[in-house]
């Protein structure tokens, strides 16, 4: 008889222990949320905002490492300038830096040398 009770009371789970688990799981994807998610949302809407404040003349960067200067916009495709007379068009989703301050640094130090 003791035998079929401790079975019985060692396959049921403890009192509270239900809650207590969830509350961990609630709070392990509040701190994923927050640490994780919520940055590249913020990232995502930021390089969005660049993208459609492009404008020409701008010194942009893209995915493929692609230096060149804006030469004109459409809905979808930027037509950059690389070098010389050489144009390209490409998508305006690949474009992912503005490098005009990092281009009026380095030419700044330039004169200054």
């Amino acid at each position: 008889m003791t035998l079929i009770t401790l079975l019985q009371a060692a396959q049921q789970p403890a009192a509270g222990g239900g809650a207590s688990f969830w509350i961990m799981i609630l709070l392990l994807f509040g701190v994923m949320w927050f640490f994780m998610i919520r940055p590249q949302r913020k990232q995502q809407k930021e390089l969005e905002k660049f993208r459609n404040e492009l404008k020409k003349g701008d010194k942009v960067v893209t995915a493929g490492g692609i230096y060149g200067t804006v030469a004109e916009i459409q809905e979808r495709s930027v037509l950059i300038k690389v070098d010389g007379e050489v144009k390209l068009r490409v998508d305006k989703n690949s474009i992912v830096r503005d490098y005009t301050t990092d281009a009026q640094a380095s030419n700044d130090q330039a004169q200054q040398k």
